[in-house]
């Protein structure tokens, strides 16, 4: 549906009057009512409220109190209203999902935590708070400021010896890992052995969904770790390489699991002395297998976590041992991003280094181009310095009709990092 009033106006369809919002002047599609009387698009009267106003902006009363109604009967006439012009071009409104209730969500989270209630209906309330948490932005803001997040961490990893209560640590984390943890909520997971060991167990579920769940947790403790300490701790748990790399290698029709997995391993990858875990776990063969499949925030991630595996040898060597690694490298420079270009171009640069093959692999897939193309770009300044130095490391390697009446060559000169 056209989002605004004026398309609509241009085909000849005019919106009646009352069904327009009187802040926004548009199509109402969650209107509610206020204690004035007065209805208004929710969107709307929210952004009124939230800048500090405390009247109603048609009658300019001041509002008893925020309570929003949903007024059911005009949403039901518009979009009545929408299916009987749909020739024109216009699409019925979906009916709205109501917001969280404080109320509501202070109930379900009680009733969860609560050991006195029934297994069932602790569960029950799990479920009926990760809907609401999966609605919107506004319903997970709600949750998170009643104390949920430790609720939560207290049920995922409470009795996890007892095999009936494993399905409620198992809800109460695919809820948990929607919410972001402070600082101190991710310390006292990391700092806890039997925590993640825990986790890393989970890594290996007989269900999709909790093995991606809980290296998403990884990921959100590992990211929210300032101290180099617990990271590392974290780190020193084998299974845990193992466990997200068998994410990346098997589950690869699952975006989700796809883009958690990425994410879950660039953090591991940052702890320098754990790299070689990485390494042993099949990291290498599998980040190169899943690049052409992933998105450009997830291919950034995936390009920074081989160029941080190329700088141990171990990580080189799996990377040289893969036919595809050069060729792949060599086409995302100028392809996806400046920074995917940079992690590129960093990655060639380690391998390079440390292999004539892979220099020679890098000049057969066309490397020369692509570097004097990228010297010459609106790239990063440390991309460019990267192509500098990859370009002075592989002269003695350009056959001599590519280099002989290159100007760009000759004039390259290399800027030490």
């Amino acid at each position: 549906m056209p989002g605004t009033i004026e398309p609509l106006d241009l085909v000849g369809v005019q919106v009646p009057y009352h069904f327009r919002c009187p802040i926004s002047l548009e199509l109402m599609r969650d209107p509610v009512t206020v204690s004035t009387g007065q209805t208004y698009d929710r969107t709307s009267i929210e952004s009124w409220v939230a800048t500090g106003n405390t009247t109603c902006p048609v009658s300019r009363a001041s509002l008893s109190d925020f309570t929003l109604i949903p007024n059911h009967t005009l949403r039901r006439l518009i979009q009545d209203w929408c299916v009987a012009n749909q020739a024109f071009g216009v699409e019925r409104i979906p009916t709205p999902k109501q917001p969280a209730e404080p109320t509501m969500v202070r109930s379900l989270l009680t009733q969860a935590s609560s050991v006195t209630n029934p297994f069932q209906s602790r569960l029950s309330a799990l479920r009926r708070l990760k809907g609401l948490a999966r609605d919107s932005d506004k319903n997970r803001s709600l949750i998170s400021s009643h104390n949920a997040r430790e609720i939560l961490i207290s049920i995922v990893f409470s009795d996890t010896g007892s095999g009936n209560s494993s399905e409620l640590n198992q809800e109460a984390l695919a809820v948990l890992v929607m919410f972001q943890l402070t600082e101190s909520e991710c310390a006292s997971i990391a700092s806890d052995s039997s925590k993640v060991i825990y986790l890393s167990q989970l890594l290996f579920h007989s269900s999709i969904e909790v093995r991606v769940n809980s290296a998403s947790l990884i990921e959100i403790v590992l990211a929210g770790t300032r101290s180099s300490d617990l990271p590392a701790q974290i780190s020193n748990v084998d299974e845990i390489f193992e466990g997200v790399a068998d994410i990346l290698k098997s589950l690869n029709s699952y975006p989700r699991a796809l883009k958690i997995g990425i994410r879950a391993l660039f953090a591991l990858c940052l702890v320098k002395q754990a790299r070689h875990k990485a390494v042993q776990a099949g990291a290498a063969e599998t980040l190169i297998d899943r690049l052409a499949d992933l998105d450009k925030c997830d291919a950034e991630r995936a390009l920074a976590t081989i160029e941080l595996l190329c700088r141990i040898p171990s990580g080189c060597s799996a990377f040289a041992a893969h036919a595809l690694t050069v060729p792949l490298l060599v086409k995302t420079i100028l392809k996806i991003s400046d920074r995917a270009t940079e992690h590129a171009a960093g990655a060639l640069m380690a391998l390079c280094s440390e292999s004539e093959q892979s220099q020679r692999d890098a000049v057969s897939a066309g490397v020369l181009t692509q570097l004097l193309l990228l010297v010459q770009s609106d790239c990063t300044d440390r991309a460019k310095r990267k192509a500098q130095m990859l370009l002075k490391l592989l002269r003695d390697s350009w056959p001599e009709d590519s280099t002989g009446n290159s100007d760009d060559f000759a004039c390259s000169e290399v800027v030490p990092f």
